[in-house]
């Protein structure tokens, strides 16, 4: 069986390959990319994919079972269309599966709901394909506020709107296990999965990072409109409205959902803390 992994030169991406070679034959799987060269260190069959380019897809999916769909990063409207290039090019192939990184989020209220809407209507293009599928609704990776902790060392804070609401964050090599589960598994099929750990505060997220990095953080909280205008002001309009739009869906709730991820994974998520112990590990063999 042929699976192919789209965006494989992105973080999920090659953390799927990577998952996949421990369970199928390293001839089984291909990485698709923009650019092809950025995924040649995965070790595996790297076919060129661009997912406004429908041309790209139709030659790439070509021989393909089973294809992972990786949420574009584009804007809202765009991805759309970036998708369906690449459902319809599975279909015209012969595909007979396609497996979703969808997210968690609410539809609307938020300046993230956008992004949220239009991974809706992915969802629904893919249930209306015709083809065997697979959704996962992605938590929050806690690997960016792990990325971002020497600003949070030197600001001595976690700093921001989403106040007392809990967030249920996964990691990518959470994702990639219960993904690769998704991909080789028929029972998978048909289900929509929230692939979520436990509900924490940003409290306690500052106490679990405190605990693994010997760090002394303290977490205050901003109003929605001043962390938006912070945001904006360090990552631009685009990515800064997004930014905040996250926690402002987690100071709503909307990021407090009950996981599948043991259904999906056959095992239970790892807690925050072992997520946090698992990255200080990886970095420190780095």
């Amino acid at each position: 069986m042929k699976i192919a992994v789209t965006s494989a030169s992105g973080h999920l991406g090659s953390a799927i390959v990577k998952a996949l070679l421990k369970d199928t034959e390293q001839g089984n799987v291909i990485a698709i990319a923009r650019t092809p060269e950025n995924a040649t260190h995965l070790g595996v069959e790297v076919r060129k994919g661009d997912y406004n380019n429908r041309k790209d897809f139709n030659a790439a999916l070509k021989g393909v079972d089973t294809v992972l769909l990786v949420s574009g990063m584009d804007h809202p409207q765009k991805r759309i269309q970036q998708h369906r290039n690449v459902i319809e090019a599975a279909k015209q192939n012969g595909v007979q599966k396609i497996v979703y990184t969808s997210i968690v989020g609410a539809e609307e209220n938020n300046a993230f709901s956008p992004v949220v809407q239009s991974n809706r209507q992915t969802e629904e293009d893919i249930r209306n394909s015709g083809l065997n599928w697979v959704i996962g609704r992605n938590g929050i990776y806690i690997e960016p506020d792990l990325d971002y902790l020497d600003t949070y060392i030197k600001d001595g804070e976690i700093r921001n709107s989403a106040d007392r609401g809990k967030c249920t964050y996964t990691s990518r090599e959470e994702l990639s296990y219960a993904y690769v589960k998704m991909l080789l598994e028929v029972k998978h099929n048909s289900n929509t999965y929230n692939l979520v750990g436990e509900a924490i505060s940003q409290k306690e997220l500052a106490d679990f990072i405190n605990q693994v990095f010997g760090t002394k953080l303290v977490y205050n909280t901003l109003s929605v409109e001043a962390y938006k205008k912070d945001r904006i002001a360090e990552l631009g309009e685009f990515l800064g409205t997004i930014i905040a739009g996250i926690y402002e869906g987690i100071k709503n709730g909307a990021n407090d959902v009950p996981s599948d991820y043991e259904k999906a994974a056959g095992r239970a998520h790892k807690s925050t803390l072992q997520m946090i112990e698992q990255y200080h590990q990886n970095h420190l063999q780095n």
